[in-house]
């Protein structure tokens, strides 16, 4: 039971779309991740999935709309709803998510980027 500084976390990897487990709070894991690009678009079918942006701009993509997400806000994305994160202009942003422990990175989608196994740091 100590602390977590969150930008020591996030200073201790470079890895784009690779999440990295900070915490397990009972059946959920604490994630930090740093994006830049678009990802891939899936749905995750039984699980909610939280983001909350740390440093620079989310645009959470659905297939209606695109929600902007700054610094300081987070948004849910519901179970079974379809979403892209993406960021513009080549900004790295850097992310906490709040999720299920059995969460599938990129859902029933198989990809390039799709990781099963998430660093603990």
């Amino acid at each position: 039971m100590k602390p977590i500084n969150l930008k020591e976390k996030h200073a201790a990897f470079d890895k784009r779309w690779h999440p990295h487990q900070i915490a397990v709070v009972d059946d959920m894991q604490v994630i930090l991740a740093k994006i830049q690009g678009e990802f891939v678009w899936h749905a995750h079918e039984h699980e909610d999935e939280l983001f909350q942006v740390l440093k620079g701009t989310l645009y959470m993509q659905f297939r209606d709309k695109t929600e902007v997400v700054r610094e300081g806000e987070l948004i849910v994305v519901p179970k079974g709803v379809e979403h892209c994160p993406a960021t513009k202009g080549g900004e790295e942003v850097h992310l906490l998510l709040f999720e299920k422990l059995n969460t599938a990175h990129t859902g029933d989608v198989q990809h390039e980027i799709t990781q099963t196994h998430y660093p603990k740091i």
